[in-house]
C-alpha cells in the first residue's frame, strides 16, 4: 500500500479550481508515509495505467456535480480490482448508499478517516471508527495536481490571472435548511490555522497564482480569523487580489469590517441572495429577507468592492412572478454582469438528510438514486416548464437577455428592450459557481 501510486486520489470537480480536497488528503497521505498519484478527471481522462498500479481509489465529492462523475471513476477503479471510497461533503450525505452501490467505503471532510482507511488496509483489518474530532493541519500537497494555468482565471479589466483556492474554514454555523453543509456539520464550524492557509496561499502564488479564492462556505463565519488572514495576505503579497463567499446577513451585520477587506485586496463577494421573494426565503431561513439585499449590495459598493449573486430561482415555494422580477432586480441595480446566466437556471437539489425533507408538502416525490437527490415536481407546471426551457438555453449558449425573453414570454409579459452593455468592469472567475 506504500508504494507509488498504489493509491490514487482522484478529484473530479472543485468549480473549475485547483482542489483543495484532493490536495489535502495527498498531503495527509504524505504525512503518514504513504506515496499517492493525483488524478484530476475535470481536466484530464482517467489513465488506465494509473488505475492499474492502485490498490485503493480515494473519490474526492465535495459537491453534487463531482459526485455524478466519481461514480463513473469508481465503476472504472471496481473493474480494474481497486477498492473504492468516496470522501468529501457529498459521500458524507450518500454514505449508505455509496457503501452499497458504488464503492467499498465513504468518509467525510476529516483525512485522518483516509489515512486510517489505508493503514487498516495495509494491515488487513477493518477500519477504526473515527472517534477524534481533530484535523490534520498540514498544508495541502499540490504537486501531483495539473498547474494552475489550467483552472479557471479571474478576469478583470481585460487581463487574465492564475488563481490559488485555499479553505480558510470548513463547516457552516448557520442552519440554512436547503444547504447541504447542514445535515453534516448541524451548525458547527473548523477553522483552518491561519499558517496552513497562509502556506497554501504562499505555494501557489510561488506557482504563478496573482489572486486567492476562498472556498469557505461563509468566509465570515469566524470574522477574526478572516481578517487575520487577510491581513497577513496583504502584508506579505500586497498586489494579490482575493474573492470570498459571504453571506447577505453577513455583509450587514459585518459590514464595518468591509472596507478593512477591500483595502486588503477583496475584489469581489459572492453571495447566497437565493430569491428576491420572503416567502422563498423564509421557507429555505436563509437569514435575510428580500429588503436586506440592496442594502448589502450598498455597503459592499460603498467599501470599494463588488457583489456577485448567486441565485435559486427554482424551488416549490417559488411562484411565476418571482422570475421575471431577478432580471428587474439585475437591471436596476446594474447587476447585469455579475450575474452568470447559469444562475437563472438553478433548481432546489434535495440531497439525503435535507432539513427540507422533515416538512415536506405534496410535491415531493420520490429519491432518485442514480441522480443522489429527492424529486421534487411544482404545483404550478409553467415553473418546471420555464426550467427545463432556461437550461436549455443555457446549454445552447444563452445570455441574460434570452433568459430574461423566455422569463417574460411565460408570465405573458411583453418582451422587453436589449440591456445596453454597462461601462463597469466586474472581476469574475472564469468557471461559474453553482453546485
Amino acid at each position: 500500500m506504500r508504494g507509488a501510486g498504489e493509491i490514487l486520489v482522484v478529484s473530479c470537480y472543485e468549480l473549475g479550481r485547483q482542489p483543495v480536497a484532493a490536495a489535502s488528503a495527498i498531503a495527509a497521505l504524505e504525512r503518514a508515509g504513504f506515496a499517492p498519484a493525483a488524478q484530476d478527471v475535470s481536466i484530464d481522462k482517467l489513465s488506465p495505467q494509473a488505475l492499474s498500479r492502485a490498490r485503493l481509489v480515494l473519490i474526492s465529492v465535495p459537491m453534487h456535480t463531482a459526485l455524478q462523475l466519481g461514480v463513473r471513476v469508481a465503476a472504472k477503479a471496481r473493474e480494474a480490482g481497486a477498492r473504492v471510497a468516496f470522501f468529501g461533503l457529498y459521500a458524507a450525505l450518500n454514505a449508505a448508499h455509496l457503501r452499497e452501490r458504488h464503492g467499498d467505503f465513504a468518509a467525510g471532510e476529516n483525512t485522518a478517516d483516509l489515512v486510517e482507511l489505508a493503514r487498516a488496509l495495509e494491515d488487513g483489518r477493518a477500519p477504526a471508527v473515527s472517534e477524534d474530532n481533530k484535523r490534520d493541519v498540514a498544508v495541502p500537497s499540490r504537486g501531483a495536481l495539473p498547474v494552475l494555468d489550467r483552472y479557471a482565471k479571474l478576469v478583470w479589466n481585460g487581463e487574465e490571472h492564475l488563481v490559488a483556492s485555499v479553505e480558510a474554514s470548513r463547516g457552516c454555523k448557520h442552519l440554512c435548511r436547503h444547504c447541504p453543509i447542514v445535515p453534516v456539520y448541524r451548525g458547527r464550524f473548523v477553522a483552518v490555522p491561519r499558517k496552513t492557509v497562509l502556506a497554501d496561499v504562499a505555494q501557489q502564488i510561488a506557482a504563478g497564482a496573482r489572486h486567492v479564492n476562498f472556498g469557505d462556505p461563509d468566509f465570515l463565519n469566524g470574522p477574526t480569523h478572516a481578517l487575520r488572514i487577510a491581513r497577513e495576505l496583504h502584508e506579505r503579497w500586497p498586489r494579490t487580489s482575493f474573492d470570498a463567499t459571504i453571506k447577505i446577513e453577513h455583509l450587514l451585520q459585518h459590514r464595518a469590517l468591509l472596507p478593512e477587506l477591500a483595502r486588503c485586496g477583496m475584489i469581489f463577494v459572492t453571495s447566497a441572495v437565493e430569491s428576491l421573494s420572503d416567502r422563498v426565503l423564509g421557507a429555505l431561513r436563509k437569514g435575510h429577507v428580500a429588503a436586506d439585499v440592496p442594502l448589502a449590495l450598498a455597503a459592499v459598493r460603498e467599501a470599494g468592492t463588488e457583489l456577485r449573486p448567486t441565485l435559486l430561482p427554482f424551488t416549490p415555494w417559488a411562484v411565476l412572478e418571482d422570475l421575471p422580477a431577478l432580471f428587474d432586480f439585475a437591471i436596476e441595480h446594474d447587476l447585469v454582469g455579475a450575474i452568470d446566466p447559469v444562475q437563472y437556471t438553478l433548481r432546489l437539489l434535495l440531497p439525503p438528510g435535507s432539513l427540507l425533507l422533515e416538512d415536506a408538502g405534496p410535491w415531493l416525490r420520490e429519491f432518485d438514486a442514480d441522480a443522489f437527490t429527492w424529486r421534487w415536481e411544482h404545483e404550478d407546471p409553467r415553473v418546471d416548464a420555464l426550467w427545463r426551457e432556461s437550461v436549455e438555453a443555457v446549454r445552447n449558449g444563452a445570455g441574460f437577455d434570452e433568459l430574461r425573453a423566455l422569463a417574460d414570454h411565460a408570465l405573458r409579459r411583453p418582451l422587453a428592450k436589449r440591456v445596453g452593455r454597462s461601462r463597469r468592469s466586474v472581476p469574475r472567475l472564469t468557471e461559474p459557481w453553482f453546485c
